[in-house]
């Protein structure tokens, strides 16, 4: 390959081979770039993250579309001259392609906030390390004594043998076919998690779905490839289905419960709920579990099945204002109707309480101490918490007594304290 190459670089036709290098270069630059913008329109505007993957795809696209189009200068170019520069780029450039590629899909797969764990980071450099070892194995002519060498080795597996060249395509076949089936849902999960027009948890919904379907698929064409014959999947089924009936009862409930929840729309993402003790903001809903993100920073992971069992309280099903009310006492010779209103307009000049319904108070009950009242108002936002809005209303409230010089009473109680002293008792004599 190298005498051959050497003996066109004499040639004056040479040149003809570096200018078709440099075409389909810039050739695939600019169809790279225009399929990028076309159908990665909506991508750009967004976050920093989704630009950089937008980068990855542009450049593994840019390779595999100069790729393509060298295979065809070659043809072309071979009709009349010797093209041993394009047989060498070829090999090069679809390693190049490849390991761009992968990476792509690795990172659209597995990163979620940007971050590459070194898992990752270590697997792209072993996969990236494998594809330049092919490269040189093929410029070497090694490939095919390679192949042999794995094929006349045999390991033994139960009563028979099987060539390692069997095991290790039976490997990357699983390998390749469940990560294309995890990009593939990666994909689908981000389109649908786009459309406007669709409720929260029905993208959730066909998302899971989507996954679930696309893994079934990838392990039964894996296990296809593989040579193993798919009716022995019956006797699996029926060890897991005796499996599920006694030790997995929970775990599946939890399972079915999870795309109950999904397809009722009793809740959604976003939506503050109570459930037994735990209280928060749901900020995930998997197909076992849901993830409540507390007031105070902490997170709860709820089995499925307590919420589809258990009473829920959500306070934004259909709705996001919730009531709020504080309580204080009066004297019993405060002017209660020149108060109450003051109240309300007291209540009004807090931020978080809501203008659209506005705030109420009442004379609640006569009480041992004084006149009890409550002060009552609606929030919008119960994602950021009660105390605080309370706490507000409270000192605005208290700056309002004092400015009118209301009298909050204590307690008063009467003690009777009785004479139990013993009778005089006469001496007997």
């Amino acid at each position: 390959m190298l005498s051959d190459l050497s003996d066109d670089l004499r040639n004056t036709n040479f040149v003809w081979q570096v200018v078709a290098v440099l075409l389909c270069w810039g050739l695939g630059w600019y169809l790279a770039r225009l399929l990028t913008k076309l159908f990665t329109k909506k991508e750009l505007d967004q976050s920093k993250a989704e630009k950089l993957r937008v980068d990855r795809f542009f450049h593994a696209l840019q390779l595999m579309l100069t790729l393509g189009l060298i295979f065809i200068a070659r043809a072309v170019l071979g009709r009349w001259q010797p093209v041993h520069l394009l047989t060498v780029l070829i090999p090069l450039i679809g390693s190049l392609a490849l390991i761009r590629l992968g990476f792509y899909i690795f990172r659209r797969t597995f990163v979620r906030d940007g971050e590459i764990g070194t898992f990752l980071a270590v697997f792209e450099k072993l996969f990236a390390g494998l594809v330049w070892l092919g490269l040189i194995l093929h410029f070497t002519g090694l490939w095919q004594d390679l192949f042999d060498l794995l094929d006349d080795t045999k390991l033994p597996l139960a009563h028979n043998k099987v060539s390692l060249l069997t095991i290790l395509q039976a490997i990357a076949s699983v390998l390749v076919t469940m990560i294309a089936a995890l990009w593939a849902s990666a994909a689908l999960e981000t389109k649908l998690m786009q459309l406007p027009n669709m409720h929260m948890s029905l993208r959730v919904v066909l998302s899971r779905t989507g996954r679930a379907v696309l893994i079934l698929v990838a392990i039964l064409v894996s296990l296809t490839l593989v040579g193993i014959d798919l009716t022995v999947l019956s006797v699996f089924g029926g060890a897991l289905g005796v499996g599920l009936g006694f030790g997995l009862q929970k775990i599946t409930s939890s399972y079915v419960s999870g795309f109950i929840i999904l397809l009722d729309r009793s809740m959604s993402i976003g939506d503050i709920i109570t459930v037994d003790k735990y209280n928060g903001k749901v900020t995930q809903i998997n197909t076992r579990y849901t993830v409540l993100k507390g007031l105070d920073g902490g997170e709860s992971v709820i089995p499925n099945e307590m919420l589809v069992s258990n009473p829920v309280q959500n306070y934004s099903l259909s709705d996001r204002s919730v009531w709020v009310s504080t309580d204080l006492v009066v004297a019993y010779n405060t002017d209660v109707e020149a108060l109450l209103p003051l109240l309300v307009e007291t209540a009004t000049t807090i931020a978080r309480v809501s203008k659209e319904s506005s705030p109420s108070a009442y004379l609640v009950k006569f009480g041992a101490d004084g006149l009890e009242l409550r002060l009552g108002f609606w929030i919008s936002d119960p994602e950021n918490g009660r105390t605080g809005v309370i706490s507000d209303v409270n000192r605005a409230v208290w700056k309002l007594l004092q400015e009118r010089k209301v009298e909050l009473p204590y307690a008063q109680r009467v003690v009777t304290l009785i004479n139990n002293a013993p009778d005089k008792v006469s001496d007997q004599k």
